[in-house]
């Protein structure tokens, strides 16, 4: 609002002298409304000027809580006048009609300051409310997160479990409610298990939301399969996956590991996209990364996946781990990570004592989890993720 259309209002005694008062104050466009006393001014007013000899000294406290005010006097000594500056009335100017310009400008200030401090407290205002809205959509946000990150844990296998000869365990720490990593592992029959390990890129619901399409797609893939060749049973997977994840048009990829254990033959078939760390086969002569390489999952179209494949020596555990345990690692580099990982899958026997290794403070429990994923778990680079498959005479861990 410009001061050219504020409503000014003026409190004096009727008379020559209030009539002149207004008339100065009018120039330049300025809008008065004389009365007698202050509750005559309509609620339009937005700045008052006062004689010091038309308002009763106990009434100067009132106008000023209700208008910004400037008191105007003939006689700097009037007593009147410094009961009303007491107050915190605004200003006030001696001999208003001589100085009408002085005035004037004193109102077009006086307005125009406390236009910028109602608009400060209407956005100060606007603000908060904002601020409540936010706070009350990020309670909502974070209640879905958690019962997200519930349902999320709750489509996990079982840990630990056997299955025919096979054993497998697993921990996962997700950086936020939700996860961008996931695992299954399930017995196709007496002689199939299969497994997989996968790592949505990103983080949140969308990379969550991929991971659930995993599970629906590796369950609905297995009750398709009829047990023939296990050798090209992984990069078929991986094939069509690819291909669901660029239908999709969301943008997401993922590094995955698909393995088959032929438990008659003590064979792995296997076939990757993009996997790093690689698994790391532990056995009686020692550790070794799997060899092989694949491209990411759903980046590039008309994509071919490997088909891979080794023998499982007795009491063999295969370690696979996500990239976030990478960045808990010491090293200057990935190649002294990736050996600092070989070394504490050498010397670890179970996955509690590698889960211990990392110097991660008190992370909660699974079971903790599943009511807050958080719980007592600081700041995490990315996703832990730790899955170990192992069989054959398997030792006791």
């Amino acid at each position: 609002m410009h001061a050219a259309k504020s409503l000014i209002g003026v409190i004096d005694q009727p008379g020559d002298h209030r009539d002149a008062l207004v008339d100065a104050i009018a120039r330049d466009g300025l809008a008065v409304f004389a009365v007698d006393e202050a509750d005559e001014l309509p609620e339009a007013t937005v700045l008052v000027v006062a004689h010091a000899r038309a308002v009763p000294s106990s009434d100067w406290q009132s106008l000023a809580d209700r208008w910004p005010t400037l008191v105007v006097t003939e006689d700097r000594r009037d007593d009147d006048l410094l009961k009303a500056v007491d107050v915190g009335l605004v200003d006030y100017v001696i001999n208003p009609l001589r100085h009408a310009h002085l005035l004037r400008r004193m109102i077009r200030r006086v307005v125009e300051v406390h236009r910028l401090a109602a608009e400060r407290e209407a956005d100060r205002r606007r603000l908060a409310e904002l601020n409540e809205s936010l706070e009350t959509h990020l309670a909502m946000l974070r209640l879905d997160q958690q019962a997200g990150g519930q349902i999320q844990r709750r489509l996990l296998p079982l840990r630990p479990q056997r299955l025919n000869d096979i054993e497998c365990d697993y921990w996962l720490a997700p950086s936020l409610y939700l996860s961008g990593d996931f695992l299954d592992i399930q017995a196709f029959d007496e002689r199939f298990t299969l497994f997989y390990f996968a790592d949505v890129s990103g983080h949140g619901a969308s990379s969550a939301f991929v991971t659930v399409l995993l599970k629906y797609l590796f369950n609905r893939w297995q009750n398709e399969w009829d047990g023939q060749s296990p050798e090209q049973l992984a990069p078929r997977w991986l094939d069509n996956l690819n291909r669901e994840l660029l239908d999709t048009g969301i943008g997401k990829h993922a590094t995955v590991f698909v393995g088959v254990i032929d438990q008659q033959r003590r064979y792995l078939h296997y076939s990757l996209g993009a996997q790093l760390p690689m698994p790391l086969l532990k056995s009686a002569q020692g550790v070794e990364a799997l060899p092989g390489q694949g491209m990411p999952v759903g980046l590039f179209p008309e994509v071919e996946y490997p088909q891979l494949g080794c023998t499982l020596p007795d009491d063999f555990s295969l370690w696979l781990c996500s990239d976030g345990v990478l960045e808990c690692l010491p090293g200057a580099g990935l190649k002294e990570r990736l050996e600092e990982l070989q070394a504490r899958v050498e010397s670890c026997s179970s996955l509690e004592e590698m889960r211990q290794s990392f110097d991660l403070g008190v992370l909660s429990s699974d079971e903790e989890a599943l009511d807050d994923p958080t719980t007592g778990r600081a700041e995490l680079p990315d996703d832990l993720t730790i899955m170990k498959v192992s069989g054959f005479r398997h030792e006791s861990a």
